[in-house]
């Protein structure tokens, strides 16, 4: 987090604003393709994951799988690249809004990210098995991995010379590239299915396709409503407020990127006991892993949320304008969508998502033409935001809805044990600093404090509050434990 945080603040520097809106848009488009591949890696996260959770399951079946899925992404992965060199690059060349002096630019760009996207598709089935095979270990060595050759990214767009922006393209495939390999070593090495073999297996891929393509529902309302809205702002707005909205959406997934880490160690374990037929298990985890998830957000949210003028001021040196309003807003449309991540993992596990998929995305998708509604009758691009949230809130009510009738899962559980528990702890961890905030003037001085009073008050809040008798008793048996063996 700390270094995709910096690595914002350099490249941000070294690009300048124009051109880092325009590497967001361009690559905000790319991801558009994405609607179809986080389908099909949806797809083969949970039929891998759900067959190392049934009793019986064999290396063959295991493999079969792996190669199915490896085929499936590669032939994806080509369609992908022939619409992005046909369709794809008509619209970037014609109807985003880039100053013509930047076109050559952003072709080069376009073609990076392209390839850059192509290489993580076909990464998808290892990095579904280390998942699934809860090595978190190499989940964590790697993505720090990841995260110190971005960091190493700025040092040379810096020192290299010629046009930054292509530069710094052109590095991006190169680090996917390399990421790539070191999974896929490590992969062969610890799994024995993680090993190509010819099959013709066209009942499964059949099967596999059927449910990605109901999963393809609900990752095209993800994708509208983010890289959509990047598309949006630029046609009325322009680049610069897509430089505003990469910096905030930069700090934001770097925040969400420690939460989401944290469910993808619980994800495996829902769909496991699903496959195991312990459903009671899997209600406990859908929401422990909800709650913890906001709890863990809300320890860097609070301060953030406060100091955010201070934070950008102190972390860039040139601050887009909206982006304080932006990141603010992103923040708490993280901590609304971040709330059904376990849910939507319990409702992948059944396998049967046609009714899920086609709910969730008739809701979800509203936000991008109730986006293009509020921009078109003039209103600021902040109420994209209000928008996304708004939205959402109906997404989670559904949700719970859909999980009663697929799972048998009762809504009350998710309201007392979730929903009361969080709406109690916020506005008191809250309280503390915010009256920092109003007692003190704006400066280093303020936003130290305001972050030592928020941590501590939200984990004396958390812990009396937002943690139940039996909650508490295992925390401080663990932590007890620890301190012992130091």
């Amino acid at each position: 987090m700390l270094i995709s945080l910096y690595t914002s603040r350099v490249i941000l520097e070294a690009l300048g604003v124009e051109d880092y809106g325009i590497y967001n848009v361009v690559g905000g488009v790319v991801s558009m393709f994405s609607v179809i591949t986080g389908a099909l890696s949806a797809s083969i996260s949970r039929y891998i994951t759900y067959e190392l959770g049934k009793e019986g399951a064999t290396i063959d079946r295991l493999k079969t799988l792996f190669s199915t899925s490896m085929r499936i992404q590669f032939t994806l992965g080509i369609i992908i690249i022939i619409l992005g060199e046909t369709i794809g690059l008509w619209f970037v060349n014609t109807q985003l809004n880039i100053p013509p002096e930047r076109m050559v630019a952003a072709s080069w760009v376009w073609q990076c990210v392209l390839l850059s996207f192509f290489i993580n598709l076909i990464s998808v089935p290892y990095n579904a098995s280390i998942i699934a095979h809860e090595h978190m270990n190499a989940f964590a060595i790697v993505s720090i991995v990841d995260a110190v050759l971005k960091l190493l990214i700025c040092y040379l767009v810096i020192v290299i010379g010629g046009d930054k922006l292509i530069v710094y393209a052109i590095l991006h495939v190169t680090v996917a590239l390399l990421i790539r390999i070191i999974y896929a070593t490590y992969c062969h090495r610890h799994f024995d299915e993680c090993h190509y073999k010819r099959s013709n297996e066209r009942g499964l891929m059949k099967e596999m396709m059927s449910f990605a393509g109901f999963s393809f529902l609900n990752n095209a309302a993800n994708i509208l409503n983010s890289q959509g809205l990047n598309i949006l702002i630029n046609i009325f707005f322009g680049v610069v407020l897509n430089a505003a909205r990469g910096v905030a959406t930069q700090v934001e997934g770097a925040i969400l990127q420690l939460v989401n880490n944290f469910t993808v160690a619980v994800n495996p374990q829902i769909t496991k006991s699903y496959a195991a037929g312990d459903k009671k298990r899997m209600f406990r985890l859908v929401c422990l892993g909800s709650k913890f998830a906001y709890f863990m957000l809300l320890f860097i949210a609070i301060p953030v949320f406060l100091e955010t003028e201070c934070i950008l001021n102190l972390w860039l040196k040139t601050v887009p304008e909206y982006t304080v309003v932006f990141l603010r807003l992103s923040i708490v449309g993280g901590m609304v969508k971040m709330l059904g991540n376990t849910g939507y993992t319990a409702c992948m596990a059944t396998g049967d998502i046609k009714s899920y998929s086609i709910w969730i995305t008739s809701v979800g998708i509203l936000a991008f033409p109730l986006t293009w509604l509020v921009f078109f009758l003039g209103f600021s691009a902040e109420y994209a935001y209000y928008v996304f949230i708004v939205v959402y809130v109906m997404v989670e009510v559904v949700r719970l809805v859909l999980m009663k009738k697929m799972l048998g899962f009762p809504p009350i559980m998710f309201v007392k044990d979730v929903l009361l528990s969080i709406i109690i702890v916020t506005p008191i961890s809250l309280l503390l600093p915010l009256l920092c905030s109003k007692l003190m003037d704006p400066g280093i001085i303020r936003l130290i404090v305001i972050t030592m009073v928020s941590v501590v008050s939200t984990a004396g809040t958390v812990y009396c509050l937002g943690l139940n008798k039996k909650e508490r008793q295992y925390f401080l048996k663990n932590a007890l434990a620890r301190l012992h063996r130091k």
